[in-house]
Formats: C-alpha cells, structure tokens, sequence
C-alpha cells in the first residue's frame, strides 16, 4: 500500500541522548547503563501520559565509535583498504551502542525501532544528499518510536564518512518540521565562561551570536564530528529557516530534566531566530 505525506508531523519532538551522557567518553568502550535505564524511562512516563505523543529519539557515539574514528579519520573519507576496515570498525562500534540504547528503551514498555543510518543515507561531501524517510514516517504514523544514531555513510565523494545526530537532526528537521530539537548531553548548556562554569547563556539567537561567540569555541572538547560551536551554528542556521523551530541544549545528568524539557519546560540554552 502506497503512504503519501502532504503535511507537516503535527507536535514532533527530536531527543538526543549525547555520547558524554550516556557513555564515559574517558573509557573506551563504556556505557553508563544507569543513565540509560533512567532516560528511558522519563521518556516512557512522557510516552503513557500522552497518547499520541510524537518522538524521534537519536544518540551520539560516545566511547564506542570515536575511539577507531579518530583511529582512521573516518569522518574526512574511506579510501585505501585499512580506511575501509576502519570504516566497518566504526560501524560495528556505533551499532554495539544502539542496541544497548534500544534494550534500555525496550526494557522502559517503549515502542522502539531502530533505523540504522549507514543501510538508508547516501551522503555527498559529508552531507545528506538522499535519505528515503517513507519508513521512519510509517513507524511515526503506527505510533512507533523511531531510533536514529551517528553512524557510518557511503559518501559519493569521500568514498565514506560519518554523520553525526545533529547532522542527521538537521536533515530531519527540514524535511518534518518538528517544534523542538532537543540536545540532552552532560553540559548544562552553553557556558560563556568556560571551563570557570559559572555563567550560563541561557539564550542564543542571531542578534546576539557575536557576544557568545567567543565561549563557543571552548564551551566542549572537540569529538570527531565537531564540538560546541559547529553544533551551535548548525542549529542557529536551522532555526533562522524553520519558522516556530526551538532548540534547547541542556544536561540530562540532572534526574527528571528530559522529562520536564519534553512535557515543554526549558532549560540550559535555548536556540531562537530572535524574539518580537
């Protein structure tokens, strides 16, 4: 049966689960099983108190990914036969996370699916250039949760390359239209004095991106797929060309927050194309 979508995803949130929240990214290879069981499960009391409640759920590579991605430098192009093993590395790596991501989830009642970036995206440059989203729409329109993760991609320039969740976020935000977007990491925002971490930017909007420029550039240790101020630019870009588009990066170390932030509350910084 042929699905046709002619109108924005009504009410649709995107969450992510940073790679510092749910991993130790110190410790290769090591997950933070307490955290997930907690998040999934703020995220199962927002799913039953709320039918018909629309989520797309993503989640960041933390210690497993990052360490064989930085290894080959994936993430610039797979080309020579050692690149292309670390390219499967780095897939194997990012896929051993999902499924602990998507047991937590299960585990909470949740309806999880998982939809794996590197068997549906084809990127051009380090960027989406095809991506059919028919079956994460059709798990939206059945009431599922849609699972999406930093992941490998065949690159039709670089050979390969990695795509982070802000990346794939912003693909999605274009294409559905959602009201929030969502960055839950261990960071309680963006900080304008780091590492002191004493004065919290609590609004960013292009009116006043050069006097917060300055703390981007040190707000977070740079991973594989950028730090604070990539990750700020690209959403600050998305928020000027999608009208009502709000997003919020905030710590989901703090138990309950994730909850609060996806009932509508918010917290830590919040990314706006300017008030009125």
């Amino acid at each position: 049966m042929n699905m046709t979508y002619t109108s924005p995803i009504p009410t649709l949130q995107l969450l992510k689960l940073g790679g510092s929240l749910i991993t130790v990214k110190s410790q290769p290879r090591t997950p933070r099983l307490d955290v997930l069981a907690r998040l999934a499960e703020e995220i199962a009391i927002i799913w039953r108190q709320h039918p018909g409640f629309r989520l797309i759920v993503g989640h960041g590579a933390g210690s497993f990914a990052h360490v064989p991605a930085k290894k080959y430098g994936t993430r610039q192009g797979v080309h020579t036969p050692d690149e292309w093993l670390g390219f499967a590395d780095v897939w194997w790596e990012a896929s051993a996370l999902n499924r602990l991501v998507m047991e937590a989830l299960h585990q909470a009642g949740l309806p999880v699916i998982a939809l794996s970036p590197s068997a549906s995206v084809i990127a051009q440059g380090g960027q989406v250039e095809r991506w059919d989203l028919t079956p994460l729409k059709s798990a939206l329109q059945a009431g599922l949760l849609p699972v999406v993760y930093g992941d490998v991609i065949f690159d039709t320039l670089r050979g390969g390359t990695i795509l982070s969740t802000e990346d794939l976020f912003s693909h999605l935000a274009r294409q559905l239209r959602p009201n929030r977007l969502l960055l839950a990491g261990i960071e309680t925002g963006v900080w304008a004095d780091y590492p002191a971490n004493t004065r919290l930017v609590t609004e960013i909007s292009p009116h006043n991106l050069g006097e917060v420029a300055p703390a981007l550039e040190g707000s977070s240790a740079t991973d594989v797929t950028g730090g604070m101020a990539s990750k700020v630019q690209e959403m600050l870009s998305l928020v000027q060309e999608i009208p009502g588009l709000e997003v919020i990066i905030f710590s989901g170390e703090r138990p309950g927050l994730v909850q609060e932030v996806l009932c509508g509350a918010q917290a830590g910084t919040v990314l706006h194309r300017g008030r009125k």
